[in-house]
């Protein structure tokens, strides 16, 4: 159990790797590993305390103070990381479904189509970075004619500016690839954290299972939710383990012991960064405005 913990949490650590390659800095240095691990520490910590995935934007807005760098470069690798995030874990999750030895039932299929709309929605969010990142002069001209604002479409002039920064990953090939390898990377451990903590609790689910369990918790969870997805974290795991015919009240127990002791660890490392930073939510406010 302790070793699906250190995995799950691992997968937090590596994600600095990741934003390394998809952000950099204004004068286009590559950022420290130290400040982007105090954002994200911070804003997972955030997402696991408070409601409506703020810790997105606590995350965005640390980054941006503790790096020096643009708000909205930062909000658009945000965006990216999420997209591909998007598409690895429908990539896994398809290839959960293809190896997993599930009955054929109706719920199968819905399950089928699910994978589909996710990665179809995934690729057109990818594709619409793109062309923003390939035509920014036409994007704004599009927001100047269509926002009768100019204070308003100067704003989000500003920020398309600052999301083709964000977004230049997308025009090299090496760093693009390296984002892949490195997602591929995270969501790989997070599902080896899924089976081994199946190990732990005797469930006999084979990795098959744990990618196609994590990919609907991923699903479950994408939505603004309650503080540390409570509720929407546990349903799709007692789900998943259910069509595998695993007891119900094991499923629940199985589902509340990963929940709860992974969610342990990075919420303290994020309350540890608030301290080290001196960076309270009161003065991410402050430099939000």
């Amino acid at each position: 159990m302790c070793l699906a913990v250190i995995l799950a949490t691992l997968t937090f650590v590596l994600r600095i790797f990741r934003w390394q390659l998809l952000l950099r800095g204004d004068d286009g240095r590559r950022l420290a590993a130290g400040p982007l691990w105090h954002a994200i520490a911070m804003g997972f910590m955030a997402n696991n305390v408070l409601p409506l995935r703020v810790g997105e934007v606590v995350r965005t807005l640390a980054a941006s103070r503790l790096t020096a760098t643009r708000f909205s470069a930062v909000l658009a690798s945000v965006a990216v990381e999420r997209l591909f995030d998007a598409l690895t874990v429908v990539s896994l999750l398809a290839l959960g479904l293809l190896t997993a030895t599930l009955p054929e039932t109706g719920l199968h299929a819905k399950l089928a189509h699910i994978v589909a709309f996710g990665g179809l929605a995934a690729l057109v969010g990818l594709a619409l970075a793109g062309l923003v990142v390939l035509y920014p002069s036409a994007a704004e001209r599009l927001v100047e004619r269509l926002i009768p604002s100019e204070r308003v479409a100067a704003r989000i002039v500003g920020l398309i500016d600052g999301v083709v920064q964000g977004l230049s990953v997308l025009g090299s090939p090496l760093r693009a690839a390296g984002v892949v390898l490195w997602s591929f990377i995270i969501w790989g451990v997070s599902a080896l954290s899924f089976y081994i903590m199946f190990r732990a609790f005797g469930i006999p689910v084979d990795i098959p299972g744990a990618l196609l369990m994590q990919g609907l918790i991923m699903f479950g969870i994408a939505l603004p939710s309650t503080p540390g997805y409570v509720g929407a974290f546990e349903a799709p795991i007692i789900l998943v383990l259910g069509l595998y015919g695993i007891d119900r009240n094991l499923a629940a127990a199985y589902a509340l012991t990963y929940h709860v002791t992974t969610f342990i660890p990075i919420t303290m490392l994020g309350a540890w960064s608030v301290v080290r930073t001196n960076l309270g939510f009161a003065s991410l406010r402050g430099n939000a405005g």
